[in-house]
């Protein structure tokens, strides 16, 4: 599908997390420290989504279970999941945030 407009990095400060549909993916967009970052939306353990999570620093993790993934990576940090969360590259286009999905 390649890079589709996502959001404005006006509604999302630093420290904040959205969740959004794009295409046929759940992406969990992130803004940590002024970057931003992609990943899926849905927590490879039960499918909760990780919007709904707490997000401290580089690290999300899941309101249902307690898994916590890196949001830089996706990879996961401390389960119960065992599989990492796919990744999506994002980049700026002026004000807004574009995501490849």
């Amino acid at each position: 599908m390649g890079f589709v407009r996502a959001v404005s990095i006006k509604k999302l400060g630093e420290g904040r997390m959205i969740g959004l549909e794009l295409g046929n993916k759940m992406v969990l967009l992130v803004n940590s420290a002024g970057r931003y970052y992609g990943l899926g939306n849905r927590c490879t353990h039960m499918g909760c989504m990780l919007s709904d999570g707490r997000l401290r620093k580089d690290l999300i993790q899941c309101a249902c279970h307690g898994s916590v993934f890196d949001v830089k990576t996706g990879s996961v940090v401390r389960g119960p999941a065992a599989e990492p969360e796919p990744t999506f590259e994002v980049r700026l286009d002026g004000e807004d945030i574009l995501v490849n999905v």
